[in-house]
């Protein structure tokens, strides 16, 4: 591990910053941010800005042009990559621009990259070095789904709901429509964006009819959605199963749905997927395994509060964020953002690992990071 000078702090901030105009269009890639300089003078930025396209490293050293690299260090946020996949390795460019440093943010946990790049570096003469500390910390949290992915094969979780200053997200009619203010409700729209898909049970899916696609200008893709429909009840005149053909839909049946009901959403161009396990958190488990395979990395849960329930009694909600509007509902069947079973003890309640809050527009927006990968 390293100890940066104050200018090596700046740069490798910089890289991390940068990674972050890749969300939404390199997923299940990582987000990678590069900064090249030689004495003192920055030459060249560069970040993966989609799928298949040059990695960060590659782009950076592409923005150098003529300019001489041999002696220069790299700032990278996360280990340059020593295999070739969609592109050559990156590790092969450093190499033939003569850069003689290498400082990382954080490490690649996928067994195929995991400690070759630096290594091969070192092997070169190379000069890597590994920072710990907050910029480490930065590094691993832009880059959460990968990592959750990488390690357990299943998508990241971030559940959003807008609800109530006494907690409700609906009447208990089931009127939900608008908790949150415009503005908040457009940030919503950029985290869909950003994600490889949105998730809702069948019973927001019924109520809401909505199309859950990300409505804000310059979205890379739209995500996929997602319906948890245990008995394959989503109408094929749903405006989810109607647009099939042009986003991916995914209705997520267990095995009791009737065999003619969930063949008939498939011929409209659904995929249906069977989860399989004796509980609703086993089946959402099983689900997310299955989705993960087929290379979901990230998933925006937004309900509604049986299936949040269920997630959260299932372990798999990574990050909460809460819109809190200035209202105030009443009633004691008004609907809570969460259901399911929930803890029986405080002391065996879900604690976040950080806490933070925001204003926007006239809501407050809380997020909560659940766990760290």
């Amino acid at each position: 591990m390293s100890t940066l000078q104050q200018t090596d702090h700046a740069h490798l901030t910089r890289a991390i910053e940068i990674a972050g105009a890749g969300r939404g269009r390199v997923s299940p890639n990582p987000l990678v941010g590069a900064v090249l300089v030689k004495d003192g003078q920055v030459l060249g930025e560069g970040f993966h800005a989609e799928l298949g396209g040059a990695h960060a490293e590659r782009a950076a050293i592409a923005a150098a042009g003529e300019a001489d690299l041999r002696g220069a260090t790299l700032y990278v946020s996360l280990e340059p990559c020593a295999h070739t996949g969609r592109t050559p390795p990156c590790t092969e460019a450093i190499l033939a621009a003569g850069i003689g440093r290498v400082v990382i943010a954080s490490e690649d946990p996928t067994d195929k990259a995991s400690g070759r790049g630096p290594g091969i570096l070192r092997d070169e003469g190379v000069d890597v070095e590994f920072v710990d500390g907050e910029l480490a910390a930065q590094a691993r949290l832009l880059n959460q789904p990968f990592r959750k992915h990488t390690r357990t094969g299943r998508p990241w979780v971030l559940f959003k709901s807008a609800m109530t200053l006494d907690g409700k997200v609906a009447t208990r009619t089931g009127d939900s429509k608008w908790i949150s203010g415009e503005d908040s409700r457009l940030m919503s729209h950029h985290w869909r964006a950003e994600c490889d898909a949105v998730a809702v049970g069948i019973g927001t899916a019924l109520t809401d009819d909505p199309r859950l696609t990300a409505r804000i200008e310059g979205v890379a893709r739209q995500p996929r959605r997602i319906v948890f429909d245990s008995e394959a009840r989503l109408p094929l005149d749903s405006q989810l199963v109607r647009g099939a053909s042009e986003v991916p839909l995914t209705v997520v049946t267990s095995r009791a749905a009737p065999r003619l009901a969930a063949d008939a959403l498939e011929v409209a161009g659904a995929d249906v997927l069977v989860a399989t396990g004796p509980n609703e958190p086993e089946r959402v488990r099983n689900a997310l395994a299955q989705l993960g395979a087929a290379g979901i990395t990230s998933i925006l849960l937004e309900g509604g509060p049986h299936l949040a329930g269920a997630f959260l009694d299932a372990g798999e909600v990574d990050e909460i964020r809460l819109f809190l509007a200035p209202v105030v509902l009443g009633g004691s069947s008004a609907r809570d953002p969460l259901e399911g079973e929930g803890a029986e003890r405080i002391a065996a309640a879900t604690r976040a690992l950080q806490l933070d809050c925001q204003r926007v527009a006239g809501d407050v927006l809380i997020t909560a990071r659940m766990r760290e990968w």
